[in-house]
C-alpha cells in the first residue's frame, strides 16, 4: 500500500508539472517512516553531512503537545532509510517531563552539525535546546540549553554569512496572541548569541520565518502569517537593518514555509497555497513549490499534494551538492514525505 501511494505522488506531481511552468521533475517521492516507535510526528528538518550523506529529524510521540513527544533523526541508505532513534526528550525527572518540539538541523561552514529544538508546555513557554555532532550526526554531545530568551531557530534553518556570521531565524507567541519574529545572531559559531527584532511595531501577525541570500547581498526573510499571505523584510547591509514587513504575492493559511535560495541564484519556497479558515490547521490539504528571481515574483513549478482533506503542512528544503533539491514534510501526522526534485530541460543549477 505504501508503494502505491508513493507511486501516486510522484504520478501527481510529475502531471502538474507537465502542464505547469517547465523544468522541474520528481525523481524520488516516498514515505520515510515504516515502523516507526511513534504514531504521530511532525516538523521535519533535513541536512547534507560531509559525507553527502542525509541526516533527517522530526518530533514524534502520542501526539503534538504530549510529555512524551521526543526529538527522532534518521538517515537515508542506499535502499531505504534507517530506523529513528531517539536523541532528546524533555524529561526533567522521574515525575516531570515535557513535550519536545521542532527540531532544526544546521551545518556550519566547519562541518559542525547542530541540532536545535524546543522544550515545554507550549510555544509561549517553550524554551531553547541544542546538541551538536562531529561525525555527521552518528553521535551527539550532550544536549544544552540555550541562554536566557535564546530559542534557537523556530521552525527553519539558519544561514551563515561569508564573514562567519550566523543568523538564526526564529520568533515568539505571546500569551496574547500576538506574533513576532526576530534574529538570534553569533559572531562566534553559536557560542553566544544577541537578539535583534524584526520590525516589532507591524500589525502583521508572523512567525517562522526563512532566510534567502540573493546575488547583489540582499538577505530577504519569508515568514508564516495570520494574515493570508507569505509576509517578507529586505536587508541591505547583512541583517544589521530590515525594513517594514509587506504582504508577498504568495498565499499563506497560517501554515509553515521552508525557503531556500539554490545554486544557480534564483529562490525556491515551498508553501500551502491557501487562505486561513475558521480553524488553524485549514487550507493545508494543497502544497506546492515556487521559484522566482528576484524574491518577489513568484511562479508555482510544482504540486506536492492537492487533496480534498488531510494535513500536508510544514514542509523543509534543502539543496544538495549534486543540484538536487530534497523536500521534507510532515504527511498526515503520521509520516513524513522526501520528495527529490532535479531540474530538467533547462541550464544547470549550477
Amino acid at each position: 500500500m505504501t508503494s502505491r501511494i508513493a507511486c501516486l505522488g510522484v504520478a501527481l506531481i510529475c502531471f502538474f508539472n507537465g502542464f505547469g511552468q517547465p523544468g522541474w521533475k520528481v525523481e524520488r517521492s516516498e514515505l520515510m517512516l515504516h515502523q516507526a516507535p511513534f504514531q504521530s510526528c511532525h516538523a521535519s528538518t533535513l541536512v547534507e553531512t560531509g559525507t553527502g550523506e542525509l541526516l533527517f529529524s522530526c518530533f514524534g510521540g502520542t501526539g503534538e503537545g504530549k510529555p512524551d513527544v521526543a526529538i527522532w533523526t534518521w538517515r537515508q541508505m542506499k535502499k531505504g532509510y534507517t530506523a529513528p532513534e531517539k536523541v532528546a526528550d524533555g524529561k526533567v525527572n522521574d515525575s516531570l517531563r515535557f513535550p519536545t518540539w521542532n527540531p532544526v538541523l544546521f551545518r556550519d561552514q566547519s562541518g559542525m552539525i547542530y541540532l536545535f529544538y524546543k522544550v515545554g508546555p507550549n510555544p509561549r513557554e517553550w524554551w531553547g535546546y541544542g546538541l551538536q555532532s562531529a561525525n555527521g550526526g552518528k553521535a551527539w554531545s550532550r544536549p544544552i540549553r540555550l541562554p536566557e530568551g535564546v530559542l534557537g531557530p523556530i521552525k527553519n534553518k539558519p544561514v551563515q554569512l561569508e564573514n562567519g556570521v550566523i543568523l538564526s531565524p526564529s520568533s515568539t507567541e505571546s500569551k496574547d496572541d500576538r506574533w513576532r519574529i526576530h534574529l538570534e545572531i553569533s559572531k562566534d559559531t553559536c557560542r553566544t548569541w544577541t537578539i535583534l527584532p524584526i520590525d516589532p511595531q507591524s500589525s502583521f501577525d508572523v512567525i517562522q520565518p526563512s532566510i534567502l541570500k540573493h546575488k547583489d547581498g540582499t538577505l530577504q526573510l519569508l515568514c508564516r502569517s495570520k494574515q493570508g499571505a507569505v509576509v517578507q523584510s529586505w536587508s541591505n547591509d547583512n541583517g544589521v537593518t530590515w525594513s517594514p514587513l509587506e504582504k508577498s504575492n504568495l498565499l499563506n493559511p497560517n501554515s509553515g514555509t521552508d525557503a531556500i535560495t539554490l545554486l544557480d541564484g534564483r529562490q525556491l519556497i515551498v508553501y500551502n497555497p491557501d487562505i486561513p479558515g475558521k480553524e488553524w490547521w485549514e487550507g493545508r490539504t494543497k502544497l506546492r513549490v515556487a521559484v522566482a528571481v528576484d524574491g518577489r515574483n513568484w511562479n508555482d513549478v510544482a504540486v506536492l499534494e492537492d487533496q480534498a482533506t488531510g494535513e500536508f503542512s510544514y514542509p523543509s528544503v534543502i539543496q544538495t551538492r549534486d543540484g538536487k533539491v530534497h523536500i521534507t514534510y510532515t504527511y498526515n501526522r503520521s509520516n513524513i514525505r522526501h520528495v527529490v526534485l532535479v531540474a530538467h530541460n533547462t541550464s544547470p543549477l549550477r
